[in-house]
């Protein structure tokens, strides 16, 4: 877990990318003998601040967003989210300005407007993430920005036994996206890839527990095609990977681009669940992600 602990620590929430897009690359150029298929690195201008990650003769893409939740500094010690963080009193933030490094709280005034507390006044604009502290048992990983520091691993650990197949990891997943519409582009047009899955994280609810598997999502607002998910379900069962299946009225992913673009691409989230989501102390079960990289690399084979 050494990796996703450094994963979770890298500074990036939304708008701010490139310090995990550059430890990628370096990830990816520095431990090439890690991989059973040579890489190829997509990346520059006509990128922003994404990479894809290309092997052999793509047929499905992954997606994992690179982003996290944060808050960016307003005036007069104000604070604006960026996502949709959970926000209470004593929270440790971090973060750099001008002046140098920032450790402050998050306080909630009584009319619910956000501010931190620090002995000076910090450069607006500056965003602010939650201080990592990373804590791992026999059972569980907990941490801030398991979403998606944990897709984004899911997506290197998939990358280092695949064959034929392209990662994208993209920017703005948790501000309303933006990046996958382009990048979906660039896969479909030049590899003509017709699958694409989405390498994120999901959430404990009644019906999708810790320690039962990954979760397939058959639904969340948006409504993937019934039988690309039931290829997905019938792969799971065929090799007896451990799943829940969620099904959601809400809330959304990278999929959502995928399903309004205008190329023929189909789409499912799959994701370990997580509880306590957005806040400095989520927490995945090690089985459910043990789970979700291993299906991930049948799915990337057979579909």
């Amino acid at each position: 877990m050494k990796l996703l602990k450094e994963l979770c620590e890298i500074h990036a929430p939304s708008g701010e990318e490139k310090p995990v897009r550059d430890f990628l690359i370096n990830y990816f150029q520095k431990n090439k003998n890690l991989f059973k298929s040579e890489p190829e690195l997509i990346y520059g201008e006509d990128f922003q601040d994404c990479l894809i990650v290309k092997f052999g003769k793509p047929r499905t893409v992954v997606f994992a967003h690179m982003d996290s939740i944060g808050f960016t500094v307003r005036y007069d010690n104000q604070l604006v989210p960026i996502g949709g963080p959970v926000a209470e009193n004593g929270f440790a933030l971090v973060g750099e300005d001008s002046l140098g490094p920032v450790a402050c709280e998050l306080k909630e005034s009584e009319t619910g407007h956000l501010f931190y507390d620090f002995g000076r006044g910090i450069d607006r604009g500056t965003s602010l993430t939650f201080a990592c502290d990373f804590k791992e048992d026999d059972d569980f990983v907990q941490s801030c920005y398991l979403d998606n520091r944990l897709g984004v691993y899911n997506a290197i650990k998939v990358a280092e036994t695949l064959k034929d197949g392209v990662i994208a990891f993209s920017c703005w997943e948790e501000h309303g996206g933006g990046t996958v519409p382009f990048l979906l582009q660039y896969c479909y047009e030049k590899y003509q890839v017709k699958n694409a899955l989405i390498s994120d994280i999901t959430w404990i609810t009644e019906g999708v527990r810790h320690g039962e598997g990954v979760a397939i999502s058959m639904r969340d607002r948006n409504v993937p095609r019934r039988s690309f998910i039931d290829k997905i379900i019938e792969i799971a069962k065929k090799h007896k990977v451990p799943f829940q299946l969620e099904v959601e009225g809400g809330g959304s992913s990278d999929g959502r681009e995928v399903q309004q673009s205008p190329y023929p691409v189909d789409w499912c989230f799959v994701g370990a669940p997580e509880d306590n989501v957005h806040s400095p102390t989520e927490k995945v079960h090690k089985a459910d992600i043990a789970a979700m990289i291993k299906l991930y690399q049948i799915l990337m084979k057979e579909l």
